[in-house]
């Protein structure tokens, strides 16, 4: 049985700033906190592992091979920070797409859990001591739906999800902080 925490985080929204469908690599930045809260959990042995849906490739607004470059230069501005990623996983599908190939109803799109679940068995990640970042419902639905327990990036007082996510932060290194916080507090209570 594997020990291995990881906290899981959606790209757009909760890494890097939203910027809907966008493959320029030149238009990607951090979001606040982004870089800390990561330092953070990679410092307490956490791996890294992003998960993101991107039906860009099945709405035919960009080729798959686009999304290389986009995780190039997110692992860029990462080690510019002294972070590194553990893994990258991403969705193309879409039930409703235009790229046949793609227009699919799949287990790894979010709300489902596969991109998780497949992390998981790669990296042997045990999910019931891990997490899941978002900023949207289906990401913490797909943390939910794995066994994880999830975080929800609020910036404003949007109607939360049902049910609720474990934890609310305002960005990703109060949310680290919170992750922190309360595996510590679980540790301790699994002591004798």
């Amino acid at each position: 049985m594997s020990t291995r925490r990881a906290v899981f985080l959606d790209k757009d929204g909760t890494v890097i700033e939203n910027v809907p469908y966008n493959v320029d690599p030149s238009l990607i930045q951090l979001c606040e906190g982004a870089a800390e809260g990561l330092r953070l959990l990679a410092e307490a042995g956490y791996l890294l592992v992003v998960v993101s849906n991107q039906s860009g490739v099945a709405r035919g607004y960009f080729p798959e091979s686009a999304i290389g470059p986009v995780e190039a230069r997110l692992r860029e501005l990462l080690a510019e920070q002294g972070v590194a990623l553990d893994g990258f996983r991403y969705c193309p599908h879409h039930p409703d797409g235009s790229v046949t190939a793609y227009a699919i109803a799949c287990e790894c799109r979010k709300p489902a859990p596969g991109m998780l679940s497949e992390a998981a068995r790669t990296l042997d990640i045990e999910l019931s001591r891990s997490w899941m970042v978002g900023d949207i419902a289906d990401d913490v639905e797909a943390g939910r739906r794995a066994g994880c327990r999830t975080v929800l990036i609020v910036r404003t007082e949007d109607e939360l999800p049902s049910p609720p996510p474990d934890v609310i932060a305002g960005n990703l290194a109060e949310a680290a902080r919170r992750i922190l916080r309360a595996d510590t507090a679980t540790d301790l209570t699994h002591r004798v």
